[in-house]
């Protein structure tokens, strides 16, 4: 079993929970790298299944011996777990070395329809949930622990300050359409190199890049991708909104919880085991919606994203608008807002309603 997604997300607690006869090793440790590194088959020969390989990334050379293993008692199952935060080189190893043998699972953090404590201003970590008033202190640690770990082991950044810098100035671009040459002026870097620490973002599940929806409408389309922070709180602290009062004033506020909205979309898919499928759209007159969400057995929802309480029918006019120039109409048109957790949803024009985040994700099960 192959378990990948972000640092600190939960993957190592679940699997030490569901598996606690496995053996527990973290291929972080210099000591222990060494040792694959000098002698894997004798290394594995130390251990007695089933086994727990944590931040596999770091020795894929074991995925090799690993097979051999797993191949002379087939029948034997989930003797051999692992876990990931780099998800484009584990990948790679598991499909060069464990294809047909593993079971991939993808592990993001907490969503609401896990638990009702993830919010816009402190996301879904784990830790940070259970500790909300340490959530500088832990945003912090990990984003020094991401760039001295995860991001030097990906590629060879040479200016860890610069690339800090692209986190900060990203966020402020959050839920905009990406312009790279709009990032790299400030920075003095070239476009190639977003391209490639953008590249290292995803990979490492910290962004989203949301691609435009490209069906044909009738109408120009916008090709370019919109980004998203995966988590809610580290675009906050990277902002550096640190109080829910500091949210409600912030210009972000609306491009924050559209990247919630967005946020939320791709946990439930990753967890029902789904296809990732999820665009926007926009024309070149300007026309745009949050959301395209393809559904089951073709059909389309139209997801507008909207950071006030109070919700008017002109919320809805860009999705009933599609709808009529297309002639396709949409198999939900929802508006998703702020509003009390207990409020009812609520039709604001014929064939659109209003929904609070926490309606939304029962709706998409």
């Amino acid at each position: 079993m192959v378990v990948t997604g972000p640092r600190r997300s939960g993957k190592t607690t679940l699997l030490r929970r569901l598996f606690p006869k496995a053996k527990y090793v973290l291929l972080e440790d210099p000591d222990v790298r060494e040792r694959v590194r000098s002698d894997p088959r004798g290394f594995l020969e130390e251990l007695q299944p089933p086994v727990l390989f944590d931040e596999i990334q770091n020795t894929p050379e074991l995925f090799n011996y690993v097979r051999t293993r797993i191949d002379s008692h087939p029948r034997r199952m989930g003797q051999w777990l692992f876990t990931g935060s780099q998800e484009a080189p584990l990948m790679q190893g598991v499909t060069e070395s464990m294809a047909g043998r593993a079971a991939i699972f993808q592990l993001l953090p907490l969503s609401l329809t896990e638990t009702p404590k993830v919010t816009l201003l402190h996301g879904g970590y784990p830790e940070v949930l259970a500790a909300p008033s340490a959530r500088q202190t832990w945003f912090a640690s990990y984003l020094q622990t991401y760039l001295e770990r995860d991001v030097r082991e990906v590629t060879n950044v040479r200016d860890l300050l610069t690339f800090r810098r692209f986190l900060s100035l990203l966020a402020a671009r959050h839920g905009q359409v990406l312009n790279k040459t709009d990032v790299a002026a400030p920075l003095g870097v070239s476009v190639p190199t977003i391209t490639e620490w953008l590249h290292i973002l995803e990979i490492t599940n910290q962004i989203i890049l949301l691609p435009p929806y490209f069906e044909n409408f009738g109408k120009r389309l916008l090709k370019t991708p919109k980004m998203y922070w995966l988590d809610s709180g580290m675009a906050c602290y990277l902002l550096g909104i640190q109080t829910q009062a500091e949210l409600e004033r912030s210009p972000f506020l609306g491009a924050l919880f559209e990247g919630f909205i967005a946020s939320e979309i791709r946990k439930q898919q990753v967890n029902r085991g789904a296809r990732a499928e999820l665009y926007y759209f926009r024309d070149q007159q300007g026309m745009e919606i949050d959301f395209v969400l393809p559904r089951p057995g073709g059909a389309l929802w139209f997801v507008e994203a909207k950071a006030s309480k109070t919700v008017k029918s002109a919320a809805a006019a860009p999705m009933l608008s599609l709808q009529a120039s297309a002639g396709r109409p949409a198999e939900r048109a929802l508006v998703v807002h702020r509003g009390a957790p207990g409020a009812a949803a609520t039709t604001i024009a014929a064939g659109a309603k209003a929904v609070t985040p926490g309606q939304f994700v029962q709706m998409l099960e």
